[in-house]
């Protein structure tokens, strides 16, 4: 039976974003500019998931740089992380603890199934680790861990959902009402912000450089970027995704961050040309992310202060985690341990 926030209870929001590269306009439009209009209704938990890079080699320097830097972008586009509890996964160890005991309720096959770790081997075939396959086990973990009610997901997550949901069911088969089994979140529909170089897929930031725009671009790269996005041959200004991708996320770009609507953009545009469209979403975009530009250069010229929040946030996480964790060790038979 799934349990439901009480009333003294704000339900709990999950989310975990991997410091394995800068973020792109796509999880800023996708996901972070609608995070902090959650606060006041939700429990909000946001989460540097570090320890899931380590599937791929990461330069250490680099990845310690980007956890700070994932962090301070939380927080430049506006969350408090005092409301919203922002921290490193490496930080809390109830997560690798409880992922080695969810371990034993997850079937190989299972794993084996998940279209991430197919696509992982292909790209990694020289480093092919147990990792990859278990990453979905950490990512139940992860959520589990903070009785989460609701997970904002894109349609390439629906899996992992979905096998935590398993992991959780099954587990509280077993042991009774242990785990929330959590839900998708389905919030405000906005734009599905895609390449710029292939637009039939989602711009990502694990993919070249110049097929999408980085949070903390400079406005020279947005423009050049923006510039050489792949459009089409016949010059009409319209939005039809599956006949004119590329048009048309720029268009979609456009509407987002203007809050115009896409027949005012379309009539305001025909006849211009694609480079009057390409130079009016350049300009847009670099409006919209100078402030949070701004306030994430603030932020990280004190790192003192920001590694403070971090260590406060993990502390606050570790407290919350280590409920449920010692409740699942008491279920599974696990010794106590500093307790009379």
């Amino acid at each position: 039976m799934q349990t439901q926030p009480t009333v003294e209870h704000k339900p709990v929001i999950f989310s975990g974003i991997q410091p394995s590269g800068m973020l792109t306009l796509g999880n800023y439009i996708g996901a972070l500019r609608n995070f902090k209009l959650l606060e006041d209704d939700y429990d909000c938990v946001y989460c540097v998931v570090d320890l899931h890079t380590l599937t791929v080699r990461q330069e250490a320097a680099q990845l310690r740089r980007r956890c700070l830097e994932i962090a301070a972008i939380y927080m430049a586009v506006g969350l408090d992380p005092d409301k919203s509890l922002i921290f490193c996964q490496s930080h809390v160890s109830a997560h690798a603890e409880l992922s080695w005991i969810l371990s034993k309720y997850t079937y190989l096959g299972e794993l084996q199934r998940m279209t991430q770790y197919k696509d992982k081997c292909a790209k990694h075939a020289d480093n092919i680790n147990a990792g990859l396959l278990t990453y979905p086990v950490l990512m139940a973990a992860d959520i589990l861990l903070y009785q989460t009610h609701l997970v904002p997901i894109g349609a390439d997550q629906k899996q992992h959902l979905e096998i935590t949901r398993d992991i959780a069911q099954r587990f509280n088969a077993l042991y009774g009402d242990v785990f929330t089994i959590p839900d998708a979140y389905i919030g405000k529909v906005g734009s599905r912000v895609m390449s710029l170089q292939e637009p039939a897929r989602k711009m990502s930031k694990s993919d070249p450089e110049e097929t999408y725009v980085g949070i903390l671009d400079k406005p020279e790269d947005i423009r050049r970027k923006l510039k050489r996005a792949v459009t089409d041959s016949d010059g009409d200004i319209r939005f039809d995704p599956e006949n004119k991708p590329g048009v048309s996320n720029l268009l979609s770009i456009l509407s987002v961050l203007t809050g115009d609507s896409m027949d005012k953009l379309v009539n305001e545009l025909s006849g211009k040309g694609y480079g009057e469209l390409k130079t009016r979403t350049a300009e847009c975009v670099i409006e919209a992310l100078a402030p949070i530009q701004a306030e994430y250069a603030r932020i990280m010229a004190d790192k003192a202060t920001l590694q403070a929040i971090l260590d406060r946030n993990a502390e606050r996480a570790s407290v919350r985690a280590n409920r449920t964790l010692d409740k699942v060790k008491h279920k599974v038979g696990l010794a106590p341990h500093g307790k009379a």
